[in-house]
């Protein structure tokens, strides 16, 4: 098979990625470290890129889970550099923890807790102390109990198929729900009309969407009081979803039981009804290795053959190699690209033999493999075509 390494890529590493991960990159074809100059691509967990100045070197960034918050993906944009996620890599630890807060919100583990803690005496005198006391932590029990989903994504579907296992009735609302997704989701999950509908009729809900513009502070005082009196709110999504002063109040006024979330702050600190955890969502072994492996082995494609899968900017585009000359075209989504990107090729003498494109948004994407090497002459003219982004030749040069 021809080797594919014309260069040795550089790979900067802004946080500790999974080694397991990490050995994936074949160490004659990538250098892979903290401390890089001019990197090609940039593997990151939660380290803050908004106000970094990232080398104009870097054709790709790579965030080993699945929310890009921390990722300046709108500069990323007019450079035309995909930025990588790993959705459903760590939806598992996601889930076990939903499940975790359930159970600690239901059974008033976390004030019970406390409470022992809190005793004195003799063992004579600490179990008569813990029997007159248990009372006051009475809980339920899950079984026949209402959860309501909002956002039916890789985590929203595992939650749900846990929750019917232990007897739950299930309510999902997800308006941008994939195909594959309502596939892969349980016929026993009720649709919601809305969230009003949903928030009515759930005795828990939990929270699985991405902060963006349309979900932010999506819960808020009106659906707050819109809540069946004593619900359960649990929140490991991202903390902006949640108008914290209109869950307080919430609490406060007996609507919401307890709120539990993964992301602690001043305003929730010392609140019974309230459990904030450090941010344990993607916390484990199994979950930073699953997203180290994907995002590594989406960097790779991308570097090596410009294939694009689980971006968060860019449409997916992948295309088997056919030819060993390969152009790979990010650009404006605007009318008459790939006529002009043909039309170049064409005034070059070059016979394209396979070509692939798909659009997203504002943002339109290309691969196209000819025949022949491609002249420097050409690549330079199509990226000074207005509204081309990046241009990437990616020949496979023989062993």
């Amino acid at each position: 098979m021809p080797n594919r390494s014309h260069k040795i890529f550089q790979v900067q590493t802004l946080n500790q990625i999974s080694t397991i991960g990490l050995d994936l990159f074949p160490s004659s074809r990538y250098t892979v470290g903290e401390d890089m100059f001019e990197p090609d691509a940039i593997l990151v967990r939660s380290h803050n890129m908004l106000k970094m100045d990232i080398p104009e070197s870097v054709m790709a960034i790579g965030r080993a889970g699945a929310g890009t918050n921390n990722v300046p993906v709108k500069d990323m944009n007019l450079r035309g550099v995909p930025v990588f996620n790993a959705p459903g890599a760590n939806a598992n630890a996601v889930k076990e923890l939903v499940l975790s807060g359930m159970l600690m919100a239901a059974r008033n583990l976390i004030p019970a807790i406390h409470f022992t803690e809190g005793l004195e005496g003799s063992n004579a005198t600490l179990h008569k102390l813990a029997e007159d006391g248990k009372k006051q932590f009475s809980g339920i029990e899950l079984p026949g109990r209402t959860l309501g989903i909002i956002g039916l994504g890789a985590i929203g579907r595992l939650v749900a198929d846990a929750a019917i296992g232990l007897g739950m009735r299930v309510m999902g609302y997800d308006p941008e729900i994939t195909v594959d997704a309502a596939w892969n989701l349980s016929s026993e999950v009720k649709k919601a009309t809305s969230i009003e509908n949903l928030l009515q009729h759930s005795d828990f809900i939990t929270l699985h969407v991405p902060l963006l513009d349309a979900t932010r502070l999506l819960i808020n005082d009106k659906r707050v009081r819109n809540m069946k009196r004593g619900a359960i709110l649990l929140n490991f999504s991202r903390e902006g979803i949640v108008d914290e002063d209109a869950v307080l109040a919430g609490v406060e006024s007996g609507n919401i039981k307890y709120y539990v979330c993964d992301f602690p702050s001043q305003k929730l600190q010392h609140h019974k009804a309230v459990i904030t955890l450090p941010h344990l969502g993607a916390s484990t072994l199994e979950a930073e290795e699953n997203c180290a492996i994907m995002v590594v082995k989406q960097t790779m494609d991308y570097l090596e053959n410009g294939n694009i899968i689980n971006t968060v900017n860019f449409p997916n585009l992948t295309m088997g190699r056919e030819s060993p000359y390969r152009m790979a075209v990010a650009n404006s989504n605007v009318p008459n690209m790939l006529g002009q990107i043909s039309t170049n090729m064409a005034k070059a003498g070059l016979n394209i033999h396979n070509m692939g494109n798909k659009s997203r948004g504002e943002m339109a994407y290309t691969l196209v493999d000819v025949d022949s090497p491609v002249p420097q002459e050409t690549i330079d003219k199509i990226t000074a075509i207005p509204g081309v982004l990046m241009v990437r030749y990616l020949p496979v040069l023989a062993d």
